[in-house]
């Protein structure tokens, strides 16, 4: 258990959920051990099995958060979208119910909201990847600055934005436009990127990115996403078509492709 307590009033916790109750516990509970408060939390459910709703509704007793449902599962993109409505405060710190932050994440985030507190020009900065942004410049508190490099070689500069948790502001969806919702939550999450890059989104990216939530299914509330084996092949003929075919893909749809707002 923490013995400094943190609260966030200007700060509300969205979470998407979809049948991982127990994940989601275990993400409240974690934040309350951390001694991290928010000045709301939403949990926004895409339509998840009835004992997996009975169960966030039991827990929404006990945490006191909003619940937003709905009757069927309409996808990531309209999960958000629905979520971040309900949201009153100036920043939201979106997660979903799958991760877990760690003893370190409230001193940091404490120098993330006052870093967008300081200057309007951030609108967002993460706090998780799989790997690091491939183009960044230094900036502080452990934070670096990414930068789109329009010619750059390297394709990961498309994640400019992501889904993995980080903060931003909640006018996001008024500057960066409403999330897709006829889309699976790869193309969701792939709109997204491309709107904030033609929109000229500003982000930092936290450099020690492992250390501030850590990602975690078990066998009963596995991943709800399985990656095609072409994406991830290491056979070096799959890897270079791949490549080739995300640098013109990608950077024909930043610079020319409209997408959806």
């Amino acid at each position: 258990m923490s013995t400094t307590n943190y609260f966030f009033p200007d700060v509300t916790l969205l979470i998407t959920h979809y049948n991982r109750s127990s994940s989601l516990e275990r993400l409240l509970q974690t934040f309350k051990e951390r001694s991290c408060k928010f000045g709301d939390i939403v949990v926004s459910d895409d339509g998840s099995l009835p004992e997996h709703l009975e169960a966030v509704k039991e827990l929404e007793n006990r945490y006191s958060f909003q619940l937003i449902t709905t009757q069927k599962n309409k996808g990531l993109g309209n999960n958000i979208n629905k979520g971040q409505d309900a949201v009153k405060t100036p920043y939201t710190l979106y997660v979903q119910e799958d991760f877990i932050p760690t003893s370190v994440f409230a001193n940091h985030f404490l120098d993330a909201v006052n870093i967008m507190s300081s200057d309007t020009k951030w609108d967002l900065v993460r706090f998780y990847a799989y790997s690091p942004y491939p183009y960044l410049k230094p900036f502080d508190k452990g934070f670096s600055e990414m930068v789109y490099s329009r010619w750059g070689l390297k394709t990961m500069k498309l994640h400019y934005y992501s889904d993995h948790p980080h903060l931003r502001r909640s006018n996001f969806l008024e500057k960066f436009g409403r999330y897709p919702e006829h889309l699976n939550s790869r193309k969701t999450e792939y709109t997204k990127c491309v709107s904030f890059i033609q929109k000229k989104g500003k982000g930092l990216f936290f450099n020690e990115f492992k250390t501030l939530f850590i990602q975690e299914n078990s066998a009963t509330e596995p991943s709800t996403w399985t990656e095609k084996r072409w994406r991830t092949s290491n056979n070096p003929m799959i890897s270079l078509v791949r490549k080739t075919y995300r640098q013109v893909k990608y950077n024909y749809d930043v610079n020319f492709k409209r997408v959806p707002s």
